[in-house]
């Protein structure tokens, strides 16, 4: 179903175990939320035989993330680029600065006025791009974009797989509701068991 809307943007810290594998920290709103743009880059291999393509395979390999919020405040900066508020709380980006992975939350409203939730579990920020305009003979608001590059997680799932995004409709048949109330107090983890 087509969305008409996107907002409660979240973003969580990860900490890395030796081994790699993530843990992530309580949700923290991130800003108030303008556009998302996702785009996907899949490996690909086709093997031919007989003159023909027998097996096509596409497997996840990364993906771009492009946030328009209307502020990014110094905390979240610092969480996501790397950048550090000095003494005086000025917020000062370096060119060694690097953001660490952290996990991103939202959630798009559907047509039907309901709402599609996502987590992408590991996405490493650069610094946000900034746009300004002198003011003319009319206003223009002028927000900052941020980008970032996702990539599957360290931490296997219940199926030994490395995810790189979950999402769930509310309205889907089986979703319990505690699962949507609680999509943002922490970061989702995949849960294969069976009731039985």
């Amino acid at each position: 179903m087509a969305t008409v809307g996107f907002d409660k943007l979240y973003y969580s810290k990860i900490t890395e175990a030796t081994d790699g594998t993530e843990t992530y920290a309580a949700p923290v709103l991130l800003a108030k939320a303008i556009k998302c743009d996702l785009s996907i880059d899949l490996a690909e291999a086709t093997l031919y035989a007989d003159d023909a393509a027998q097996t096509v395979v596409k497997e996840f390999k990364s993906g771009k993330l492009s946030l328009g919020v209307d502020d990014i405040g110094p905390s979240a900066a610092e969480n996501l680029t790397g950048a550090v508020l000095d003494t005086n709380g000025v917020l000062v980006s370096a060119s060694e600065d690097g953001g660490k992975p952290v996990a991103i939350g939202f959630r798009a409203k559907k047509a039907n006025g309901k709402y599609r939730y996502f987590w992408l579990y590991r996405v490493v920020f650069g610094v946000p791009a900034t746009n300004l305009e002198t003011k003319g003979d009319s206003i223009k608001f002028a927000t900052p974009t941020i980008e970032g590059t996702i990539t599957q997680r360290n931490k296997v799932d219940g199926n030994g797989k490395h995810p790189w995004k979950t999402e769930v409709n509310e309205d889907d048949s089986g979703v319990l509701a505690a699962i949507i109330s609680a999509w943002f107090t922490t970061v989702y983890e995949p849960d294969y068991t069976t009731g039985t």
